[in-house]
């Protein structure tokens, strides 16, 4: 069984994003029991084994970047620059940005809630079927 966690939106970014087909319809962290998946539309996705993901932590730093942003493995994939949650990865795993192949160590996403997220991900009991 899969749960799924909304990116966060700021209201000028959802409006913006959504046009561009990365709104919050196609932006999302999906968590299973084997596989972590972050996506914004066209503009990121990346699949993580649970077993790389070494921490998961809520963040009160704030940004004024939103979008899809990152250098030599750190990734923000946001629409909020409130919420966000940093996700350590190791080893490091091949992600998407335009299409292009980028090695991953760390993802920083705006979610919605940010603290239910970080739970979810830090839990390595099965996740329950409703």
């Amino acid at each position: 069984m899969s749960m799924r966690f909304p990116i966060s939106f700021n209201r000028p970014m959802r409006l913006l994003l959504t046009w561009m087909g990365l709104g919050p319809r196609h932006s999302h962290v999906d968590l299973d029991e084997q596989l972590l998946r972050v996506k914004m539309g066209w503009a990121f996705r990346a699949t993580v084994p649970r077993q790389n993901v070494v921490a998961a932590t809520a963040s009160a730093r704030t940004t004024i970047t939103i979008g899809v942003h990152g250098w030599r493995g750190r990734w923000l994939v946001n629409g909020s620059g409130k919420g966000l949650v940093v996700i350590d990865i190791d080893p490091r795993v091949r992600g998407w940005v335009l299409g292009v192949p980028v090695r991953l160590r760390q993802i920083t996403v705006s979610a919605v809630d940010p603290a239910l997220l970080v739970d979810a991900i830090s839990d390595r009991t099965p996740i329950a079927p409703k």
